[in-house]
């Protein structure tokens, strides 16, 4: 299967899901993305349009981790975000795995979001 088609059904599937899915301010959705290198995890209230908290494996605040593989990462971003957002005041997310599917470093996210606290 070429790229372009794969990008392709990803991308109907996120709009799929996306139908379904909404964040408000109480219950933002957590967005996540993933590319072959690193993750984003964003809490976003889709009423004000507004992203509430961004965080990548690319920040600095993540820091590096030496010999870390890609799912360890994912686990480490899905605890730094349940922090985050537990001090912001929000226990309550609806999960967006952005036309993944729940496998691998998506799950490994969402698992460690749920035991740091997190309610989905």
């Amino acid at each position: 299967m070429a790229t372009a088609d794969k990008r392709e059904r990803l991308r109907r599937r996120h709009i799929r899901i996306r139908k379904r899915l909404s964040g408000t301010p109480g219950r933002p959705r957590l967005c996540v993305h993933r590319t072959n290198r690193h993750m984003i995890a964003s809490l976003v209230d889709d009423i004000s349009g507004r992203t509430l908290l961004c965080v990548t494996t690319t920040a600095n605040a993540f820091g590096a981790v030496e010999k870390e593989t890609k799912t360890a990462a994912a686990a480490r971003l899905g605890e730094i975000v349940a922090k985050k957002a537990i001090e912001m005041g929000v226990r309550s997310v609806v999960f967006d795995r952005g036309g993944h599917p729940y496998h691998g470093r998506v799950r490994a996210l969402a698992e460690k979001a749920r035991e740091s606290g997190l309610v989905f």
